[in-house]
C-alpha cells in the first residue's frame, strides 16, 4: 500500500501498525540480503515506536503518517541507531539525538524503520563507494542503483518501505530515483532543515523525500518542511501545498540540455512524456541556460572544497574510528586514522578540495567557481522569467553495470550533468519515471521550478501520474 493509504487505514482503526511494520520486516528479510539496501535495523526499537504511536492513536490523535514505515539514509542522525555515513571512519558511532526531519516524522506518527545504504559521506553516483558494499538495482541486479541515496531508492522501488529520506548535494535523490523508477524530490535549499544531517558540502546539501506516488511524496514533504530555528539557513515562510495544476503552464526546454550524448531510449521517452504534458495544457517553449556548461567544474570545485573543510573533523580524537598502528605522535595517529578510515573516493575529493583552497590556487579555482555559481543562478532566474518550469532527462543514460565506470571518475561525474546545476542555484527539482529502455530499465524525467515552488512540481507530477502508469510498475 501507499503511505497515504496506510495512514488513513491506521487512523480509522481498519489496520494495525504492527501488521504493517511486520509485513515490511518480512519483505526486508526476504529481499535485503540480495539488494543490500538497508544497513541498520533495530527491531526492538521499532516495536517500542509502534507501542508509543499506538497509544497516541488510541488517545484520539489523528496522525498524518500513522504507522508509515520510513527508511532514513545513513547520513541522517537517528537517536540510538548507528549513523556511519557508510564509512569506516564512523564505524560503531550511534547518534545521541534525532535530526530535525526525524523529530517531525515521529511527531507525525511515522515509524523510523531502518537506515539505508549510501555512497560514503554521500560522495558518488552509483552507491558503489560504501563500506557495506554496493546496493543493487532491483530491476537488474547486475546494475547500479544510483547514488548517493541508492539504498533509499531501492528500499522504495523494491517495496521494503513505502517512503524514504535521501540527501541531494548534486543529484543524489533524483538520479537514483530515476535509475530505480520512483519519485525523488530535491527541495529548495533551505526549505528543509539540515539539523542532524552529516555535512558533505554545506551550501549544497538538501534532504529530500522519495516515494512511488505524488500523493505520498507530497504528504512526506508537507511534514518535513516545518521551520527549524536550529538551522540558520532554514526558510521561515511556511510551505503552502496546492493540488491545482497552474493554468496555462509554460514548460521550458533548455537547448543546452538537449544535445548529443543522451541515450536514444532516454530521448525518446522524454519526447513522449512531453506530449503527455501538452495534453495537460502545457505549452513547450525553448529557452537557453548559456552558462550551464560550467556547472560540472563549478560544482566539483565548490563541493570538494567544502568537503575538505567539513571532513577535517574526523581525526580519531573525539569519536569514530581510531588507528593504533604503531603511532608515535599525534600527527601519525591523524595520518593513519584518516588513511584507513576514508575510502578512495572520499580521499580523492578531500585532496581536490584542499588543493582548490590552498595558497596560490584559491583565486584561480575556488573564487572563480563561486562567481560562476552566481552566473548559473542568474541563468535560471532569466529562464523563469519566460516559463514556469524547466524539463530535462534526470540522467543521460539508464542505470549502468556495476564496476563499469569505477575507474573513470569523469564518466561517473557526467551522470549528474543535468542535476548538479539545481544545487548550485538552490532551486527545487523532481525526478519522475517516464518510461523504460530496451533492456527494461527505468528512465527518469526531471522537472525544475523556481525557488519555493515545490507545490507546482508536485501538482504537475500528480497530473502526469494520472495520465500514465509508469509509477505503478514494479521490478
Amino acid at each position: 500500500m501507499h503511505a497515504t493509504e496506510i495512514a488513513q487505514k491506521v487512523n480509522s482503526g481498519a489496520l494495525s501498525m504492527r501488521s504493517v511494520v511486520e509485513q515490511h520486516l518480512d519483505r526486508v528479510a526476504h529481499l535485503n540480503p540480495r539488494l543490500n539496501a538497508l544497513v541498520h535495523i533495530d527491531k526492538s526499537d521499532v516495536y517500542k515506536q509502534i507501542e508509543l504511536q499506538e497509544r497516541r492513536c488510541k488517545a484520539g490523535e489523528r496522525l498524518p503518517l500513522a504507522g508509515v514505515p520510513v527508511v532514513v539514509k545513513d547520513n541522517i542522525c537517528v537517536q540510538g541507531l548507528p549513523t556511519t555515513c557508510a564509512s569506516k571512519v564512523l564505524q560503531n558511532f550511534r547518534s545521541p539525538y534525532d535530526a530535525h526531519v526525524v523529530e517531525v516524522l515521529r511527531r507525525a506518527g511515522a515509524i523510523i524503520f531502518a537506515k539505508a545504504n549510501c555512497d560514503e559521506f554521500g560522495m558518488g553516483s552509483s552507491n558503489e563507494n560504501s563500506v557495506y558494499g554496493p546496493t543493487l538495482n532491483p530491476w537488474n541486479q547486475s546494475c547500479v542503483s544510483g547514488g548517493s541515496s541508492g539504498g533509499s531508492a531501492v528500499a522504495v522501488a523494491a517495496g521494503l518501505s513505502p517512503v524514504a529520506l535521501g540527501t541531494d548535494t548534486g543529484g543524489s535523490v533524483r538520479q537514483p530515483a530515476g535509475f530505480c523508477g520512483i519519485l525523488g524530490l530535491k527541495p529548495t535549499y533551505g526549505r528543509v532543515s539540515r539539523y542532524g544531517l552529516v555535512s558533505y558540502a554545506s551550501s549544497l546539501d538538501t534532504i529530500g523525500p522519495m516515494a512511488r506516488s505524488a500523493d505520498d511524496l507530497a504528504l512526506l514533504f508537507q511534514v518535513m518542511s516545518e521551520q527549524d530555528p536550529r538551522d540558520s539557513t532554514c526558510a521561515t515562510a511556511p510551505y503552502l501545498s496546492t493540488e491545482e495544476l497552474p493554468h496555462g503552464l509554460r514548460i521550458g526546454i533548455p537547448s543546452e540540455w538537449f544535445v548529443d550524448g543522451i541515450d536514444a531510449d532516454v530521448r525518446q521517452s522524454i519526447d513522449e512524456a512531453l506530449k503527455v504534458l501538452e495534453t495537460l495544457g502545457a505549452k513547450l517553449i525553448t529557452v537557453s541556460l548559456p552558462r550551464i556548461q560550467y556547472s560540472l567544474p563549478t560544482y566539483y570545485l565548490i563541493a570538494t572544497a567544502e568537503a575538505s573543510s567539513n571532513l577535517a573533523r574526523y581525526d580519531g580524537v573525539k569519536y569514530g574510528y581510531r588507528s593504533f598502528d604503531g603511532n608515535t605522535s599525534l600527527k601519525d595517529m591523524y595520518r593513519s586514522t584518516r588513511s584507513q578510515g576514508f575510502g578512495r573516493e572520499v580521499k580523492q575529493r578531500i585532496m581536490l578540495g584542499t588543493f582548490a583552497l590552498s595558497s596560490g590556487y584559491y583565486d584561480a579555482y575556488f573564487a572563480k567557481a563561486v562567481r560562476a555559481r552566481a552566473m548559473i543562478s542568474e541563468d535560471f532566474s532569466h529562464a523563469f522569467d519566460q516559463v514556469d518550469l524547466l524539463v530535462s532527462p534526470t540522467s543521460p543514460t539508464t542505470a549502468f553495470k556495476l564496476g563499469e565506470k569505477s575507474n573513470d571518475p569523469l564518466a561517473m561525474y557526467m551522470q549528474d550533468i543535468f542535476t548538479i546545476a539545481l544545487n548550485l542555484a538552490g532551486v527545487p527539482g523532481i525526478s519522475l519515471p517516464c518510461g523504460f529502455d530496451r533492456n527494461g530499465l527505468p528512465i527518469g524525467m526531471q522537472l525544475v521550478a523556481p525557488k519555493f515552488r515545490e507545490s507546482s512540481l508536485l501538482a504537475i507530477t500528480k497530473a502526469y501520474q494520472l495520465k500514465t502508469d509508469w509509477h505503478e510498475r514494479h521490478p
